[in-house]
């Protein structure tokens, strides 16, 4: 990758798992109500067919990442998971009264925090209790999020015998000077041993998440870690930018110093090698950040252009709806977004009072909605089109002007009524997505919101 394109493109932009990013949701004109209608919509017109999605925010951990921008509780005190639990389930209730179905599950994901944080025995009731009154469809996926420290036999097995297929483990960096840094030790073996007993036990999909862009992290240590991530195999691999943002997350990113982080160019470079070295031996490139192998599901999505990006990462089935469960959760009904309230206090407080536990959110108009496609396109396919009428909307023309720019770059083309992003242009696709986003371009902040894209 070019010097000049790096300089000219590394700036602050969104990571797009939402249109409009949060930042821009108009929150003064949000209200509960309008949430409820628009995701009760969502749920009549796609229940019956596809089902819904459901993430659970578990955000306990029992040690501070400090490279995690994440919400968590940092706590030692097991006892918090079943008053937690308890909360999570009467939520799940509220929302069911509020549908009027009986909901059915495509996509069921345990996110944090640290899921495995809980016990075995915890998590097993806890999804219990939840498919207790749920459908699950024929082709659902559910999947987790584990440590490899703390991960055990007993969480797989339960966890795989209630239905999980896929799990994600958090691996960042294996030099130790880096997990120094970001307070992350985690020896080699330890991901090899959950790798291995995953697979033994019959997971069908098994993630590594590998960072780049870390303090004190060299090009050196990233060949290091995916050389040692390659003789594992995991069926899919996140390889993605540390978003250093410690004006939104405080303290949580102060671990060390500006001056620890790698220059942009030395970014680009820690990227550019290990992609191609995750492609030597036989990964695909999925969208941005994300690799996998041709059995796994994900590259399935991608070559079918069913591949889907939403609150929960690139997935590889889209539903409408996706419900969030637990303290900051986000929801999206398609024609709307809202989040949950972050202190675990009054998330407990409002659940306690019946309330859905939401505090702020977003209603898509037309305009947003139009904006939205054309970026889940960008971002999953690498391409999108205006040729279908409902596609266009008025300031269009000048989206093309910018886009015109990418051309003579060679990091997009155009065809009729259409752009694909090139090969060259496809580490830009967040800068690219920029182009169409209006919101963005009517309101420049004029403070960084966001993480450098780059």
């Amino acid at each position: 990758m070019s010097h000049s394109l790096v300089n000219k493109y590394n700036v602050a932009g969104p990571r797009y798992t939402s249109y409009p990013t949060v930042p821009y949701w108009d929150i003064d004109s949000f209200s509960l109500q309008q949430w409820k209608k628009s995701l009760k919509q969502s749920f009549s017109e796609s229940n019956s067919s596809e089902g819904l999605s459901l993430y659970l925010h578990l955000p306990f951990c029992e040690s501070l990442c400090t490279f995690c921008g994440c919400h968590k509780r940092i706590t030692k005190r097991h006892e918090v998971e079943s008053p937690y639990i308890k909360a999570l389930l009467k939520e799940w209730s509220i929302y069911r009264n509020l549908l009027g179905g009986k909901p059915k599950i495509k996509e069921l994901h345990l996110g944090g925090g640290t899921p495995t944080f809980f016990s075995p025995e915890n998590l097993k009731f806890l999804i219990s209790e939840l498919l207790k009154v749920s459908e699950v469809v024929e082709n659902y996926e559910f999947s987790f999020e584990g440590h490899p420290n703390n991960t055990t036999e007993a969480h797989l097995q339960t966890l795989f015998d209630l239905g999980f297929r896929r799990v994600s483990f958090g691996v960042q960096d294996y030099n130790l000077k880096v997990q120094q840094a970001i307070h992350r030790i985690q020896p080699f073996e330890n991901v090899r041993r959950v790798t291995e007993l995953a697979r033994t036990i019959g997971y069908t999909s098994v993630g590594h998440d590998i960072i780049f862009g870390l303090p004190f992290q060299t090009k050196n240590d990233v060949i290091d870690t995916i050389i040692k991530t390659g003789s594992l195999m995991p069926d899919r691999i996140a390889f993605y930018s540390y978003a250093h943002v410690p004006w939104i997350k405080g303290n949580g990113q102060r671990g060390f110093n500006d001056a620890d982080l790698p220059s942009g160019d030395s970014k680009r470079q820690q990227y550019e090698t290990g992609k191609r070295i995750l492609e030597n031996i036989s990964y695909k490139e999925i969208g941005m950040d994300h690799f996998a192998l041709k059995t796994d599901a994900l590259y399935k999505a991608m070559e079918n252009e069913t591949l889907h990006r939403n609150f929960m990462g690139y997935t590889a089935s889209k539903t409408q709806a996706m419900i969030g469960l637990g303290a900051s959760s986000i929801s999206d009904s398609w024609y709307g977004f809202a989040q949950n309230v972050k202190s675990i206090e009054e998330y407990y407080h409002l659940i306690d009072e019946g309330m859905i536990p939401v505090y702020r959110g977003h209603i898509l108009n037309t305009e947003d909605l139009i904006i939205r496609r054309h970026i889940l396109n960008l971002m999953c396919n690498f391409k999108t089109s205006w040729i279908n009428e409902d596609m266009t909307f008025e300031e269009l023309p000048e989206v093309l002007i910018k886009l015109k720019e990418f051309e003579q770059d060679g990091l997009l083309e155009f065809g009729r009524k259409q752009v694909t992003i090139t090969e060259q242009g496809k580490p830009f696709v967040r800068n690219i997505c920029m182009a169409f986003d209006l919101l963005l371009q009517r309101k420049k902040p004029d403070t960084q919101l966001f993480s450098m894209t780059i």
